[in-house]
Formats: C-alpha cells, sequence, structure tokens
C-alpha cells in the first residue's frame, strides 16, 4: 500500500482533524478542559452533567432527541465506546472494539449484529432496518448518510481530535440518554488517570507507529486522540506533517526511541505483524526500543479506533507499563 493510500486510511480509522484544535460549547464546553489543559495539568473535576433532549457538541452540532434514545446504531468505535461507559450496548455496530475483554468481550460481542457495507460504505436501508432511536457515525465518512436517515432517525455526525473532544461527547451522549451518573463517574476515572499518569510521567522517547507494510506511518498529537495522550506521560518529539506526510525511518533512529508501540492495520486478511514486515529494514534493527526489545504490538481496535474513554484509559495504562 503507498504512503498516500496508507494516510488516508489512516485518517479514516483514526478520525483526524489535522492540525485543528476545536472550540467547545454547550455542555462539552463544561466537560472537556478548561483553555490550555492540554499543555498543562489535567484537572480531575467534574462538572454535573445535566439531562436534556438537545446539546450542542464540541463542533458546533445541535442534536436533539424527543425522549431518551435506547436504540443506538454505532458506525463509529467512538460509539460503542461511550455507550460502554454508560452502561448501554448498540444494537448494531461496524465495530469490533467490543469484543475486546475490558468491554464485552468475544462471546457477548459477538451477538450484536453487524451493520451491512462495513465502515466506509453502511446500507442505510440496514441502518434503519434496526429501527434506532438515534445513528452516531464520523462525519468525514458517514455524513453522506444524512440525507437517506432524516425524517426517519437522528444522525449525530462526530469527530474528535483531542481527548477533550471525547470527555465532551461522552457527557453530551450522557445528557440525551439521562445517563448522567455514569457519565461523570467515566469522566471521573479517566481524568484522575491520566493525572496519575502524568504525575508519574517517564522521561523516556516514545513512538506510535501504524501501517499494513513497509509504507508505515507516524501517529501525531493533533491527527491521533490517543497519540495526543502521549506527551503528557513520556518525551513524545512528533509533530504532525499533514496527510501525505510522515517521518523516514532515518528520522526515527536519530531521535534514539526507548519504547515503541506499533499498530498493525489489517485489510481483509491476516497479513502478519506490521513490527514484523519492518524488520527487513536493516536500520530497524538500530533502534534503541528495537536492541533493547522494547516493541510493543497493540491493539489497533483500541488504539487507533476507539478514541473514547475507556479506549484511552486502557491506552493510558499499556503506555504507562511499557514506560516504566
Amino acid at each position: 500500500m503507498s504512503r498516500r493510500a496508507l494516510m488516508t486510511v489512516r485518517r479514516w480509522t483514526a478520525a483526524a482533524v489535522l492540525g485543528t484544535l476545536l472550540v467547545g460549547c454547550g455542555a462539552t464546553d463544561e466537560g472537556g478542559g478548561g483553555a490550555g489543559e492540554a499543555d498543562g495539568k489535567t484537572d480531575i473535576s467534574v462538572k454535573t452533567i445535566t439531562a436534556a433532549r438537545e446539546i450542542t457538541d464540541t463542533r458546533g452540532v445541535t442534536v436533539s432527541t424527543p425522549r431518551p434514545p435506547r436504540r443506538v446504531v454505532c458506525l463509529v468505535a467512538l460509539c460503542d465506546d461511550m455507550l460502554a461507559e454508560l452502561g448501554m450496548t448498540p444494537v448494531a455496530t461496524n465495530s469490533r472494539l467490543l469484543a475486546h475483554p475490558r468491554f464485552l468481550g468475544p462471546a457477548k460481542a459477538a451477538k450484536i449484529p453487524v451493520v451491512p457495507g462495513g465502515f466506509l460504505s453502511p446500507e442505510a436501508e440496514a441502518i434503519l432496518s434496526y429501527r434506532p432511536d438515534l445513528v452516531i457515525g464520523l462525519k468525514d465518512t458517514h455524513g453522506k448518510l444524512a440525507p437517506a436517515l432524516r425524517g426517519a432517525t437522528t444522525f449525530w455526525p462526530v469527530q474528535p481530535a483531542r481527548w477533550q473532544d471525547s470527555v465532551g461527547y461522552l457527557r453530551d451522549l450522557a445528557a440525551l440518554t439521562g445517563r448522567t451518573g455514569q457519565g461523570e463517574t467515566a469522566e471521573r476515572a479517566f481524568r484522575s488517570k491520566l493525572a496519575r499518569a502524568e504525575g508519574e510521567r517517564s522521561g523516556k522517547t516514545a513512538l506510535v507507529i501504524f501501517g499494513s507494510d513497509e509504507n508505515f506511518g507516524v501517529a501525531t498529537p493533533g491527527n491521533d486522540v490517543a497519540a495526543g495522550l502521549l506527551p503528557k506521560i513520556a518525551h513524545y518529539p512528533w509533530q504532525s506533517r499533514g496527510v501525505d506526510g510522515s517521518y523516514s525511518m532515518e528520522e526515527i533512529l536519530a531521535r534514539d526511541v526507548d519504547v515503541l508501540f506499533v499498530e498493525t492495520l489489517s485489510f481483509g486478511g491476516a497479513d502478519g505483524k506490521l513490527s514484523e514486515k519492518l524488520a527487513e529494514n536493516p536500520l530497524w534493527s538500530r533502534i534503541p526500543a528495537v536492541r533493547s526489545g522494547s516493541v510493543h504490538e497493540v491493539d489497533s481496535e483500541v488504539w487507533a479506533k476507539g478514541r473514547g474513554t475507556r479506549s484511552l484509559g486502557i491506552v493510558l495504562d499499556e503506555a504507562t507499563a511499557r514506560l516504566r
């Protein structure tokens, strides 16, 4: 796969809003953290969530439902994550996130119907067959479905770029569903975990790479919600270079990476681990993390696609354990 194609796929899977810091409003603004929080210490206080029939989210999208939604179709893994935090399950999904043991696990997740058409082209007729009160999808990918769903259900296009956005979306969904206590509890648990990780910040240099073959990419803050956590808990010198830009193996070698996290993205087959394919590059073995055995394959469903507070909590747990 070409580097351009890989970056495009990453944009789909990681819900990147490139180089953008979003300004919150409504319920999200209250819960998403104060100005400058991304660069300072995480505030562990949680404001009260009030049940509402209408919210305005972190992107300025207004969503209203006539009653608390109970039948939710998830077209993006962030939706599955938020529902899990609120003690709910979707009536249908196109994500594999719920099979993770810290969500429902494989057996229970297998009982949830899968939306036909896959992530990129979910079928509107199939979505409506599940009689949803609410459909949550990724704006860049699923926004085209809005006309087909209008009048039959409520469609909520989301597009998280930072962890504060993910918290804001959780608060909004908690308000809409009336599960305000569960939302506050989940937010408090995540904020507390992030604050603890910040307090034990590692001096090691970390790196998150993704791909399916030798055309790998580097996950960077602003382009990737999970990667946005890394500068708070370790030295993470990687910055966005746009959709088509990335770092070369030579540049990575020059940064003396101590701990390397690898997300293998699979596209329909058992393609093998990315770290094993990169081992064919002679420069790979010279990276300090490779020499010391500190290369860790991680679950891309959680690290790349989850983007909700439970997924990000798992990322923090796994990353801090490896960075000690």
